[in-house]
């Protein structure tokens, strides 16, 4: 008696489709769909019924059955997905295009820049769309970050000097970073902040009350990443020189002492190079001007006001140094210094590009 029912189609594979079939079998990044399906094919091909396969890739018969099938009319390619039904596209690319050349090239007439909303009803699109394209695009309207380019006539040389010594230090030397936080202030709310809470950010008085200021010295070792750090009320040059000596006495003499700093007029005054002459393991080496992205300590001024001054709650000016005291003691019992990876023909080459765009820009 016949078997009666939908015939089955032979499967015959070729080198090609072989090795195609078991490496999508076997790479563990193919997905998985597509991996089970050409198991199930690689089987079918060794002579097995659909149920045999079935049972051995553990799936239903029928799937078996309709891969089989696809595979038979289709070869390779009909184990792939086929394109799902869906609306029709309604944003051309002409739209897009548009849409990207009136960012970039215009402005509404009542503000600075564009909004998805104003953007939406000048392009006469929704503002889900605008958001899409923008994302897509990589354009953010809204945001506006600064920059300030080098004058300095020896910028070329300093870079050079100071990057080599993060990059190659010299032996038996220590070099720092050295600069001053002024004008910190201890500040305290009007009225009690009220805790964070499940379902609730913290909240605070938008207003405060003044409690004076101090002035931080700070030398961070950019090697070590431990940070010698002294308060004042003032930040003359006096005060720049008694944080000296604080340095002289910390660091062991029998090592030098690279200092990179800024061209502040309190690092330049005539005491300060007496000073300078009378310790001659002293280096000096001053940053560009406008370039104060080069000197590492003011990374850590910025780590420093984002844990602990910005919003930290001060009453007295001696409650902001015990604060600061606690977090440079955290800091040195736990050093984790910055690691400097730019050369200095990188950075210059990374300026030499900007250079390039703004020179070009129009304005």
């Amino acid at each position: 008696m016949k078997k009666r029912g939908r015939p089955v189609p032979a499967i015959v594979l070729t080198a090609e489709e072989q090795q195609s079939l078991e490496n999508w079998a076997r790479r563990p990044k193919t997905a998985q769909a597509l991996a089970g399906r050409a198991r199930m094919v690689l089987a079918c091909a060794q002579g097995l019924s659909n149920g045999e396969v079935a049972v051995k890739t553990d799936v239903t018969r029928q799937t078996v059955g309709r891969w089989r099938r696809r595979f038979a009319a289709k070869r390779l390619d009909g184990l792939l997905d086929e394109p799902r039904p869906g609306a029709p596209r309604t944003i051309t690319d002409a739209d897009v295009e548009r849409v990207i050349a009136q960012t970039l090239e215009s402005k509404p007439k009542d503000a600075t820049h564009w909004s998805t909303r104003s953007m939406a009803k000048h392009a006469g699109l929704s503002q889900t769309a605008i958001n899409r394209i923008w994302r897509a695009f990589a354009l953010k309207p809204h945001r506006v970050e600064t920059f300030k380019l080098s004058t300095d006539p020896l910028f070329i040389e300093k870079v050079r000097d100071i990057v080599g010594l993060y990059l190659n230090p010299p032996d038996k030397a220590l070099v720092l970073c050295v600069d001053e936080k002024s004008q910190i202030q201890a500040l305290d709310r009007t009225q009690p902040v009220l805790p964070m809470r499940p379902g609730q950010a913290e909240r605070r008085t938008y207003d405060y009350t003044r409690h004076g200021t101090t002035t931080l010295f700070a030398a961070l070792d950019t090697k070590a990443g431990k940070v010698i750090g002294e308060f004042h009320q003032r930040h003359r040059a006096i005060e720049f020189r008694k944080f000296l000596n604080t340095i002289d006495a910390a660091v062991p003499v029998d090592l030098d002492v690279h200092m990179v700093m800024d061209n502040y007029s309190t690092h330049k005054t005539p005491a300060i190079r007496r000073w300078l002459v009378q310790h001659p393991r002293f280096h000096v080496h001053y940053t560009p001007t406008g370039t104060s992205w080069i000197n590492q300590v003011e990374r850590w001024f910025a780590a420093l006001t984002e844990k602990q001054i910005r919003r930290g709650v001060h009453r007295s000016v001696n409650e902001l140094k015990n604060a600061i005291r606690q977090y440079l003691s955290i800091t040195n019992t736990n050093p984790k210094p910055f690691v400097w990876t730019k050369t200095a023909d990188q950075i210059l080459e990374t300026i030499a590009r900007f250079c390039k765009r703004t020179s070009n820009s129009g304005h």
